[in-house]
């Protein structure tokens, strides 16, 4: 297979995966993985909200034979939606980041709530809450996979992580404040550190970069910050 084959090969595979964004597959987003799969022989087994027909589906497209999906990247269950008890919410902002979407509204020190026509049920915005106030729900108790979310729904999903990816580059290049904005500055480095050679997905905003220094964001004293403005909160 040539090259310009191979790439062709990993833009139909992208568009055959479900676009959560939910690392589970070991990749920092559903593109990533698209681009192992064909450049790089990856396995298919990796999607668990793709499930098993997620798998035959690039099983057909790959011309590979099917096989279970590995439950070391979890397994097929029903999707998730996230909720934010608006109680102990205390405005860190930190999920925003973290949301692939951008499903999650708030301000700084405001409550805020998610938008569940948009939650891919990723589950990324739990771990960076300090005051664990983001609990997840079952949104389809008795369907998985492709069952529980449409091509509609992948398609829109792609389009606001688009959008999302813009919003944080805008922000870290403006100086990283969070973890994540850091990790996406860091990221923004390899891509023009790489724009010259090819690739099956040019970047359509990849200006010159300013000048900046390196991004050292120091994720426990973030967290530190919020727990104290918590703390205050409550008495």
């Amino acid at each position: 297979m040539t090259s310009a084959q191979k790439h062709k090969l990993a833009q139909d595979i992208w568009a055959l995966l479900p676009q959560t964004q939910c690392q589970r597959c070991g990749f920092e987003d559903c593109q990533s993985y698209a681009l192992s799969i064909a450049l790089e022989n990856t396995p298919i087994n990796q999607c668990p909200p793709g499930g098993q027909e997620g798998m035959e589906r690039l099983a057909k497209l790959t011309q590979r034979l099917p096989e279970p999906l590995n439950p070391e990247f979890g397994t097929e269950g029903s999707r998730k939606m996230a909720f934010i008890d608006e109680q102990w919410c205390i405005g860190c902002t930190l999920c925003l980041d973290a949301c692939p979407t951008d499903a999650i509204v708030g301000t700084h020190k405001s409550m805020h709530t998610v938008m569940e026509p948009y939650c891919t049920g990723c589950e990324l915005c739990v771990p960076v809450c300090p005051v664990d106030c983001i609990e997840l729900e079952e949104a389809t108790p008795h369907q998985s996979g492709w069952l529980a979310w449409s091509m509609d729904q992948a398609l829109e999903a792609k389009s606001r992580f688009e959008k999302h990816k813009v919003r944080l580059d805008t922000k870290a290049l403006e100086g990283p404040q969070t973890h994540t904005q850091a990790k996406r500055l860091h990221a923004l480095d390899a891509l023009h550190a790489k724009a010259s050679s090819e690739t099956p997905f040019p970047p359509n905003h990849l200006a010159p970069l300013p000048p900046h220094s390196p991004a050292q964001v120091d994720k426990a004293a973030l967290l530190q910050k919020a727990l104290a403005r918590a703390q205050t909160q409550k008495r």
